[in-house]
């Protein structure tokens, strides 16, 4: 090989090796904690997760918070309480449920605020961010029927944002001052009042639902799709990757998506899957888990940090609450469905 020519091929070789480490290797961290049959994390944010553990007999779940460890394990398990699960985590408090009311907590069992409003008597709490949070409710001043609902952190804060004509809605994403979810089977989008609704359902659809909201940006489902919206309904994307039956987006942030998918390539069991907003973009989180230990996984949330949260089923029937952590500047080779990412796990 002349001069000339191996100058090529090294500048080739560091152009690649240049393009190859802006990738992202994600270590797979399973969270179950001891003392528990079955878990599932929901939610993550600066370095903490939340979710729920139960016990198969009796099936009482108790919420959780972690921060990146199994040891780390805390209950926010209120005292009196029979059940309670925690569904999201922003700037050190937690949202979700508990005895059927929704839940407010600031990192312990003893913070809990009782968000349930007068006059209801069911409410979830689903999604937080910037002082506000989501859910939804009923009883006799709902006529019965689920309305979304938007709280700052009292029960007497409650605004009702069930749209004028629409029979019921839930709302379970909230970020800058916006909220998703989806009433009478279409997704919406709202600016903190019910007058506010726009509604995201794509034309051609019988059906969508929106599950979280970052920066403008909506994640969710319709037709058995993965979708991706920018505010319209004109704007949506369909992430659903090639080959696939069914995909669902469930968290967003920092113009990353996860969820879950299956198809043929995933032997038509569910998959955690990573997306950067195309379908052709998607990664299979299930590679980074034990092969010999885990044939479903579902991936929930993801921060700013990179970091996803969700579960994965076990062959014996269990679900374990699982953490993927990005490890950037490692060099990686790229091939289908995303990058090709280095197996590496932690089990506590």
């Amino acid at each position: 090989m002349d001069k000339l020519a191996r100058i090529s091929v090294l500048v080739f070789v560091l152009l690649t090796a240049a393009t190859a480490a802006q990738a992202v290797v994600y270590e797979a961290v399973i969270l179950h904690p001891s003392g528990f049959d079955e878990s599932e994390a929901r939610g993550v944010s600066g370095g903490q997760q939340v979710g729920g553990g139960w016990n198969t007999d009796p099936r009482d779940s108790h919420a959780l918070l972690w921060s990146g460890t199994a040891e780390s394990c805390v209950d926010l398990h209120p005292s009196g309480f029979d059940y309670s699960v925690a569904y999201d985590i922003w700037d050190g408090q937690q949202v979700g449920w508990g005895n059927g009311h929704a839940l407010l907590w600031s990192g312990t069992a003893e913070s809990v605020v009782d968000l349930n409003p007068s006059g209801f008597t069911y409410s979830e709490a689903r999604g937080i961010s910037g002082g506000q949070q989501v859910g939804y409710g009923h009883g006799s001043i709902t006529g019965g029927e689920y309305h979304a609902l938007l709280w700052s952190g009292t029960a007497e804060s409650v605004v009702d944002l069930n749209p004028s004509g629409f029979t019921s809605s839930l709302a379970r994403g909230v970020w800058g001052g916006q909220q998703v979810g989806d009433g009478d089977g279409h997704a919406l989008l709202w600016y903190g009042t019910a007058e506010s609704a726009v509604d995201l359902n794509p034309t051609g659809l019988t059906s969508s639902r929106a599950h979280d909201i970052c920066g403008g940006q909506q994640v969710g489902e319709g037709n058995y799709h993965a979708l991706l919206w920018s505010g319209t309904a004109e704007s949506v994307i369909d992430l659903h990757p090639d080959g696939f039956t069914r995909s669902s987006a469930f968290g967003i942030c920092g113009g990353q998506q996860v969820g879950y998918g299956r198809g043929g390539s995933t032997g038509n069991k569910d998959h955690a899957l990573l997306w950067e907003g195309t379908a052709e973009s998607f990664v299979d989180l299930h590679r980074l888990l034990p092969p010999e230990g885990y044939i479903y996984s579902w991936a929930y949330d993801i921060d700013s940090a990179g970091r996803i949260v969700g579960c994965a089923k076990t062959n014996a029937g269990d679900y374990h609450a699982v953490l993927w952590v990005p490890e950037p500047g490692t060099v990686l080779l790229l091939g289908l469905g995303g990058v090709v990412l280095l197996r590496k796990r932690r089990e506590f």
